[in-house]
């Protein structure tokens, strides 16, 4: 019967972590479900981060000490306070074996090689006894998984620590898709010449801005970018120079999105790069979007850059979707584009009869490609 149960919570452990999205989310998943399949009265998941040398707590679960948090935000120990979840278990490691858990008590027996620190923290928090697992990946102490008891309770034996190096050999696992999963996620939201975001990403924290503007009327702007020269540089100098150009200006881009606190910059493709902006007045993005002009011509290559803006606060009209807020940003930017205006043009009145008399396309974003703007037009802000 305990072995029946100690399987369903393994099994019960392996479907929580394997919805969880991110290190954090395994963590809180399956701390509370290690702790009840060990009866123990508390337990705790960390992670060594190894550039600080610190041994920092994720979450903590069961009945908590004073000072102790289910969500901690700053509950760190320096690991050489705790060295064997380096020095013991590559001991271990070296000699064949396995990482395995090993149990503490309050009077001090217990198996880790370091026991003094463990005991006084037990002491310290009015615990019995403690079974420490470690958390391994691809080879590397990554953590450890830690459950405690009451004083007075029935000290952990060596099925225990057998069963808790199970337990964490399944976190373990957890936490190892929730990194191929954010790798995922990031190698399909990034652009991987420039390291900004890419369209995907664009499109759908676009989505997510302005259906925030549609409930409470948060204001979004949205920068477009057409970097000029890049042609001619690849055509001259070689594609490799012009890769050049296109990480040199996404650095820029980068640069002034820091002038609006959230902004996104990313590049769409080719020489098109964006800057979203949510939460900005429209008059701090123009402003962000000047910089951006004179920024670009000093980059020693290619010819500037032509850029269109377009906001939901502009004197453009309702800005209500996304395709939009694109069609205005892509007009005002290929405006700027023919007038070879040094300043970005801003969404008006005749941008937005621009984009209202080109045809829509699937290649929308090119489909201004060749326009000209009405004689007597002037660069920079469109009325």
């Amino acid at each position: 019967m305990v072995g029946d149960g100690r399987m369903m919570a393994v099994v019960g452990l392996a479907q929580a972590v394997a919805t969880a999205q991110t290190p954090l989310d395994a963590a809180c998943a399956a701390v509370g479900r290690a702790r009840t399949a060990l009866r123990g009265t508390f337990a705790a998941v960390s992670v060594w981060e190894r550039e600080s040398g610190q041994l920092r707590v994720l979450v903590n679960d069961g009945d908590l000490a004073p000072g102790e948090e289910p969500l901690p935000t700053d509950e760190t120990y320096p690991v050489n306070d705790f060295p064997e979840v380096v020095e013991y278990l590559h001991d271990e490691w070296a000699g064949g074996g396995e990482p395995h858990a090993w149990v503490e008590t309050v009077d001090g027996a217990g198996a880790g090689a370091y026991p003094h620190q463990r005991v006084a923290a037990l002491r310290r928090r009015g615990r019995g006894c403690c079974v420490v697992a470690p958390i391994v990946l691809h080879g590397r102490a990554w953590g450890e998984l830690y459950v405690a008891r009451e004083p007075g309770a029935r000290i952990f034996d060596r099925a225990d620590a057998e069963f808790a190096t199970v337990l964490a050999a399944v976190i373990a696992a957890g936490i190892a898709q929730t990194e191929r999963l954010e790798e995922v996620r990031r190698l399909a939201f990034t652009d991987p010449l420039t390291g900004l975001a890419n369209r995907r990403a664009v499109d759908a924290r676009l989505d997510q801005a302005l259906e925030r503007h549609r409930q409470q009327g948060t204001p979004v702007s949205l920068v477009v970018c057409d970097l000029n020269g890049l042609k001619r540089v690849n055509d001259t100098l070689g594609h490799e120079v012009g890769d050049k150009l296109l990480v040199g200006f996404g650095s820029v881009l980068s640069l002034c999105g820091a002038m609006l606190p959230g902004s996104l910059a990313a590049r769409l493709g080719g020489d098109e790069f964006c800057l979203l902006a949510e939460g900005c007045e429209a008059a701090e993005v123009e402003k962000a979007a000047v910089e951006l002009c004179s920024r670009a011509r000093w980059l020693g290559l290619g010819d500037g850059v032509a850029v269109g803006m377009a906001s939901t606060d502009s004197p453009a009209g309702p800005v209500r979707s996304a395709r939009r807020l694109f069609r205005l940003a892509d007009a005002a930017q290929y405006r700027a584009k023919a007038e070879r205006s040094a300043r970005p043009v801003v969404a008006g009145r005749a941008v937005a009869e621009l984009a209202d008399s080109t045809p829509s396309r699937p290649d929308e974003r090119r489909s201004f490609r060749g326009r000209r703007p009405r004689n007597g037009s002037r660069p920079g802000r469109d009325s």
